[in-house]
């Protein structure tokens, strides 16, 4: 009997017509074996994730490799995404077992949830003699079993503890971090390491910043040179925009094809930013279109934002995306099939497999000629529109509460500097416009998914699904991405409402997540209690919940001038501190919230009548510090602390600037508020 046909995850749905008899995870599936006295097999994977496919359609789509996983086991089929708290402990297993880890991952574990065996993706002929030496260990070698599954338990629960050492996280640490990336950047191709090669975006935050800090021209160029190597790259689609979730190569060609929300959040705010602090017209084309495929391609209409994209199409990776030359002739004719391969390095040796090539950008086309850039645009439409006669990815349209949280702050900024950098002069300017629209119903859409669907009783929950909110807890970084984004959007908004709630679930994640020593936990006190309690300070895909709670508190802060929070907030980057300047590449959010503190953050409110078209509101964006806080709007407005008891000056428009609470006289010119930014 398999149970994932009532699901919500749809990679669970995946697997809801397998011959496995799959349980979701539950205490009734633990409990089922500690009827049977047979050990649990848990299985973890998420929808877009190509080699969970494979195993699938190797061996859990099998009659026979189904049989012998029904009669030894009982078998609990995990979405990461979902459990990401159940996905953290068997990870940590996992790698402390292995040495590495990844999805698929197969875990071995006894009735209790005590992992004894970990693994990741396993052919069908390796994954069949696993099962039997398992179930054969089991039954006759069963005290060895139940020793080695302490002594991971043992190596799990130090890999997880609290209350280490702590410190400040001042400006020579910081000053080492930065210095370690740029020791450790790829000055040919971009960002660090490599193959397999992830957009550093996290990292990139940190640099923006360090550099308007600093002045340090070091982090702004491997912030330049690393954006416009992946613009350029196989890794971002050049036709619809959107970035893929990594490159199989170090020098960004071929992407691993699957489109994740959260690294599209993060990397439009990279863009953005880089937009605002440059004017580079690379930059303001990547940050639009990523936002336009946030609006276009994953918001759910009503709802909140999809998960992702996934790697394959039919089983095949690659196939909706990539073209050969004949095939590119085929749909734009003969003339501008040529122009077409040359623009995007169509070769008939192919950059991918069997001949094919992902499109990469070869020219420099921001700059060029406008009737380059015209038959470029002309080109581009036309490519998309023979794409999509295509066979398409399918959907994870799962909603993601911190993921959500993520894309709402990075629309949050977008919107901002489009309104200050935007110009009805622009040859796409319509188009910006029409972005920008598009973008910001879908920001607040979710936005109110998330205040209506997803807070229930006061308390977040992970995810939902058409409209229907799922059964898990939310998790740490689900109260710290929504509470930042509810800063935001109150700052874009100048709503009251935003910030009320932002400061509830920040209330809640510190009376419900809080560990020794100004830590917290990822899971909350009285969530359920796994075989260790995950508490990881290092930000990897996504940002820790220890960084995005910093995040939220440190803004939080700013927008109510409320000190208990910028306390907590640093207390809580102090137990990172130690690692940020010895492993920056794992610490890349803290790092960026680390800069705002140390410059202040700048809290600026500009009391006016005309928020949108007002001089002074413009430049406080354009020449906003690092992580400074930026409200406007009419004085005294109910719900908005900052322009509390601050008028008008002479009945003009006027710019209060403060710093750690400390503040300076109002101005009213453009050109002293700059220079009281700078």
């Amino acid at each position: 009997m398999n149970r994932l046909a009532s699901a919500t995850s749809p990679y669970l749905l995946q697997h809801a017509d397998n011959p496995v008899d799959w349980w979701p995870w539950s205490d009734e599936a633990f409990a089922e074996a500690k009827r049977r006295d047979v050990p649990v097999l848990i299985s973890v994977g998420y929808a877009a994730c190509h080699w969970c496919h494979v195993m699938a359609h190797e061996s859990f789509e099998n009659e026979q490799v189904g049989a012998l996983m029904n009669d030894n086991f009982v078998s609990i089929k995990v979405d990461r995404e979902e459990r990401p708290d159940v996905d953290a402990v068997y990870m940590t297993a996992t790698q402390a077992m292995t040495g590495q880890g990844g999805w698929p991952m197969t875990v071995f574990a006894t009735p209790d949830g005590t992992p004894f065996f970990c693994g990741t993706y396993f052919p069908r002929p390796n994954f069949v003699q696993l099962l039997q030496s398992v179930a054969t260990a089991w039954r006759e070698q069963r005290e060895a079993v139940l020793g080695q599954g302490a002594a991971v338990v043992e190596a799990i629960g130090g890999a997880q503890a609290v209350g280490g050492p702590s410190a400040p996280l001042d400006a020579p640490l910081l000053d080492a971090a930065a210095a370690k990336l740029a020791s450790e950047y790829d000055a040919t191709n971009g960002g660090f390491g490599g193959a397999p090669k992830f957009p550093p975006h996290m990292n990139l935050l940190f640099l923006l910043r360090h550099h308007q800090r600093t002045g340090d021209p070091a982090s702004l160029e491997i912030t330049r040179h690393t954006a416009e190597a992946m613009a350029r790259g196989g890794i971002y689609d050049q036709l619809a925009g959107g970035f893929a979730r990594y490159s199989v190569d170090a020098h960004w060609t071929v992407p691993h094809f699957e489109k994740m929300l959260y690294d599209n959040a993060l990397l439009l705010r990279v863009y953005t930013q880089l937009w605002r602090l440059t004017g580079d017209p690379l930059a303001r084309r990547v940050a639009r279109d990523t936002a336009r495929f946030l609006a276009d391609e994953l918001h759910r209409p009503g709802q909140g934002f999809a998960s992702a994209l996934d790697a394959d199409t039919e089983g095949v990776e690659g196939l909706t995306y990539a073209w050969t030359p004949a095939q590119l002739v085929e749909a734009l004719g003969e003339e501008d099939g040529r122009f077409a391969a040359d623009l995007f390095t169509v070769t008939d040796d192919g950059t991918f497999e069997h001949g094919m090539s992902v499109l990469k950008l070869a020219r420099d086309v921001d700059d060029a000629a406008p009737e380059v850039r015209a038959r470029w645009q002309q080109v581009v439409g036309r490519l998309l529109a023979a794409r999509d006669t295509r066979p398409q990815p399918a959907l994870d349209d799962k909603v993601v509460a911190a993921w959500n949280g993520l894309a709402i702050t990075a629309i949050a900024e977008f919107q901002q500097v489009a309104a200050v950098y935007a110009s009805p002069q622009d040859d796409d300017a319509n188009l910006m416009d029409g972005v920008t629209i598009v973008a910001d119903g879908a920001m607040r859409q979710a936005a109110e998914h998330l205040a209506t669907v997803h807070l229930v009783d006061g308390r977040l929950r992970r995810v939902s699904r058409d409209g229907k909110v799922g059964e898990p807890a939310g998790v740490l970084e689900d109260y710290g991405c929504v509470a930042e984004a509810f800063c935001a959007l109150h700052q874009l908004t100048g709503e009251g409402r935003w910030l009320t709630l932002a400061g509830e679930l920040l209330d809640t994640a510190l009376a419900h997540f809080a560990a020794p020593g100004g830590a917290f936990y990822d899971t909350a006190d009285d969530a359920e209690r796994l075989v260790a309690r995950p508490a990881d300070p290092t930000d990897n895909a996504t940002p820790s919940g220890r960084s995005a709670l910093i995040a939220g508190l440190v803004a939080y802060s700013a927008l109510t001038g409320e000190t208990r929070y910028r306390d907590a907030a640093e207390a809580a980057l102090g137990t990172v501190a130690p690692i940020v300047g010895k492993h920056p590449r794992f610490t890349g959010y803290a790092a960026m919230v680390g800069e705002a503190l140390l410059s202040g953050p700048y809290e600026i409110a500009v009391v006016t009548d005309d928020p949108a078209g007002d001089p002074l509101v413009a430049a406080a964006h354009r020449h906003a510090p690092p992580g400074a806080v930026v409200v406007a709007g009419r004085p005294d407005q109910p719900g908005v602390p900052l322009l509390a008891d601050r008028p008008l000056v002479q009945g003009r428009s006027a710019a209060y600037v403060c710093r750690g609470f400390v503040c300076q006289r109002p101005v009213t010119s453009v050109e002293d508020l700059v220079a009281e930014l700078g």
